[in-house]
């Protein structure tokens, strides 16, 4: 699933994969015009595309320092800056200009948003650019989102499954052929597997090519498992959502009197106004300090409440750690062992776990992400930045297949039960729509979407669970922010299914 992350720097702005269905509502009726307008904003979103399609470190960094507002600049550090700009085209074998998006009513003066095309996926893309209104009319925000396709655009044809299977194959090939996709992809319905491609390298260096059943990391798609988990110790009487996490953490993990306000169903719901754990005393530490629960209390202890627990929503690693202690205390027993015997195990998960990422680990993918440099492209590996062992809110390793059973055990009731799972699908008021328990949610036209991504540098995890039309995609990369590519593409071509 994907989540809009709101953030004033270019870095996540242009990372981030917001779903445009919000923004599209609002923006009503619109034309295109194929001609640059003659406009300041204009010539910087033309400047901008040069820039991009250059894939040129050196020129990236004098269009950040000679076109960046001061607050722009300064929202990222210069190497992320021009780690996007110049790695863009890497990832979308560069953006082809179509038109300037005109809406009515019209967005204020000083914007545009362009409508550009990429080579490799095909996808519609809007830069949404704006600039001072003096001179030298610098940059004052810059976002890149999914956007409608212009209304001259050819209407694909229906498909059956075959001609999908085609499709989806031949993208995802495409991807791999150009180093922009490596991990593995399935697709299925109603549990029959139609599709399943394994591309890349598991670990570069040593040429070790990915497989079917190559374990990559999750990010924070172990946030299901542990919502399952709660879920069933309530259903057994062990819990209740609606309890204090008071009743399970000492004192040592939050304050008193904050522990006393949140529940156990806000820890679950991003509803808890609790932050995350990877903060600046993590990224400072060395990373073999935490691998029990207990070791990130040093990281957690003390912390502020955003807001009132229950009264808003707010993304929180923190409110899923704690819920992987409230498991412990309510179950007895550590909290890998009871998502083994009570997640894996009855789900058929045979190649599932969290693993102490400094020791030998059988069939295990290591990350990387784009690292430009002065003359060209490198590689970084994430070994030494994402946590050494996942846990309650990420970091664990699946497989495709084995995230394919998972989707089968809850659907088919192994897990919880069918009123428990209508608890976790159900969006909660604070989301807005996009978020149960520990699930996200999508409406799609006739269609009901849930599941999870998972991201970090050399993450890039999804599960896609349709209600409705009882298919299921997952996508496992051990790239930066492709899995979210490969959900969407396959969502243009299920849609099309008739």
């Amino acid at each position: 699933m994907r989540y809009a992350v709101a953030a004033c720097s270019m870095f996540w702005l242009l990372c981030a994969a917001p779903p445009a269905r919000a923004a599209q509502q609002t923006l009503g009726d619109y034309t295109d015009e194929k001609q640059w307008p003659d406009t300041p904003a204009a010539q910087r979103a033309r400047e901008l595309l040069e820039v991009i399609n250059a894939r040129d470190a050196s020129r990236a960094a004098r269009f950040v320092n000679d076109r960046f507002s001061v607050r722009m600049r300064e929202s990222a550090p210069m190497e992320q800056h021009i780690s996007i700009l110049s790695g863009l085209a890497d990832v979308t074998g560069g953006l082809e200009f179509y038109g300037a998006r005109r809406y009515d009513p019209p967005r204020p003066p000083g914007e545009i948003v362009v409508i550009v095309r990429e080579k490799l996926t095909e996808r519609w893309r809007g830069i949404l650019l704006a600039v001072e209104d003096e001179p030298p009319h610098r940059i004052i925000g810059l976002s890149l989102a999914p956007a409608r396709a212009p209304k001259d655009a050819p209407v694909p044809p229906p498909l059956d499954e075959p001609g999908l299977v085609a499709e989806a194959r031949a993208f995802v090939e495409r991807l791999g052929a150009a180093d922009v996709f490596s991990g593995a992809v399935l697709l299925a319905r109603n549990g029959r597997v139609l599709m399943t491609h394994a591309c890349g390298e598991a670990v570069k260096g040593h040429n070790v090519p990915v497989r079917l059943d190559t374990r990559f990391n999750l990010g924070s798609m172990n946030k299901m498992f542990t919502a399952v988990a709660v879920a069933q110790l309530a259903e057994r009487g062990r819990l209740s959502l609606d309890d204090p996490v008071s009743k399970y953490l000492d004192a040592d993990w939050l304050p008193r009197e904050a522990a006393e306000k949140i529940r156990v169903r806000d820890l679950l719901g991003h509803t808890s106004g609790l932050g995350s754990y990877f903060n600046e005393p993590f990224m400072a530490s060395a990373r073999q300090r935490f691998r029990e629960l207990a070791d990130y209390k040093p990281l957690v202890a003390g912390e502020a409440l955003q807001f009132e627990p229950g009264s808003s929503w707010s993304y929180s690693n923190t409110g899923f750690l704690l819920a992987g202690v409230v498991i412990e205390r309510a179950a007895g027993q550590g909290y890998d062992d009871y998502i083994r015997e009570n997640i894996y195990k009855p789900a058929g998960m045979v190649h599932s776990d969290c693993y102490d990422m400094d020791r030998p680990v059988p069939n295990v993918a290591v990350g990387y992400s784009r690292a430009p440099e002065r003359f060209g492209t490198t590689w970084e590996c994430n070994l030494f930045k994402h946590v050494i062992r996942g846990g309650p809110a990420g970091g664990g390793f699946s497989t495709v297949e084995d995230l394919l059973r998972f989707d089968q055990a809850l659907r088919g009731g192994k897990l919880v039960s069918a009123a428990t799972l209508a608890q976790l699908w159900t969006p909660t008021p604070q989301s807005q729509g996009g978020y149960g328990l520990g699930f996200g949610i999508e409406q799609a036209p006739g269609e009901k979407i849930v599941g999870h991504g998972g991201g970090f540098p050399g993450i890039s995890a999804a599960l896609d669970m349709y209600l409705e039309g009882g298919w299921t995609v997952v996508v496992l990369s051990n790239y930066d922010q492709v899995a979210a590519t490969v959900t969407e593409k396959l969502r243009e071509l299920i849609a099309r299914v008739r």
